[in-house]
């Protein structure tokens, strides 16, 4: 019989999480925020805070890991189709990006978020190369650039590129893919 959590607890869980987003956001670092401040802007109390949670670093852990889970998840959609649905997940993968932006911006802060978003692009680039018709090609750039520059770009659009939209980022994206 599988154990399935409280609502309740599922639900302060989120609203820890919900209100720890919004501090970052609003550009405190994580070692500003007190528990005792995020429990007052959540509404709860500091007793609730430690049923769920040992310190604000555990909460982070947590958001951090559902964001870069379903991220993972996109990501890895990615190697498993083929040519002509390729752009169409990269397309759903930049809107779900564009959709979290606030969440991974404020989230950038964290070493471990970038270097995600890199391990996960790299991968991505080594598997499409091993599954390329085009294996003979000596022309490849090197693994490391390439992700790095389309983490760049990603990370551009996220920043200060939302007036262009996902198709138009995901065809220069497959631009970078071709050498």
């Amino acid at each position: 019989m599988s154990f399935k959590e409280d609502p309740r607890a599922i639900r302060t869980q989120e609203m820890l999480k919900a209100t720890l987003l919004e501090l970052l956001q609003e550009g405190h670092s994580l070692h500003q925020i007190s528990i005792q401040e995020l429990t007052k802007r959540a509404n709860l109390n500091r007793t609730t805070f430690y049923l769920h949670y040992q310190n604000i670093n555990e909460l982070k852990e947590h958001l951090t890991y559902d964001i870069l889970q379903v991220l993972t998840d996109k990501i890895e959609n990615l190697t498993a189709v083929f040519d002509r649905n390729r752009k169409e997940n990269l397309i759903q993968l930049l809107d779900y990006l564009r959709e979290q932006r606030n969440h991974i911006l404020a989230l950038v802060q964290f070493e471990q978020v970038e270097k995600h978003l890199l391990f996960l692009m790299k991968d991505l680039i080594v598997t499409r190369r091993n599954q390329s018709k085009n294996i003979g090609r000596k022309t490849f750039v090197d693994k490391d650039i390439k992700t790095a520059s389309i983490v760049g770009v990603i990370m551009w659009w996220l920043k200060y590129g939302l007036h262009l939209d996902s198709a138009y980022i995901a065809d220069q994206i497959n631009l970078m893919y071709r050498t």
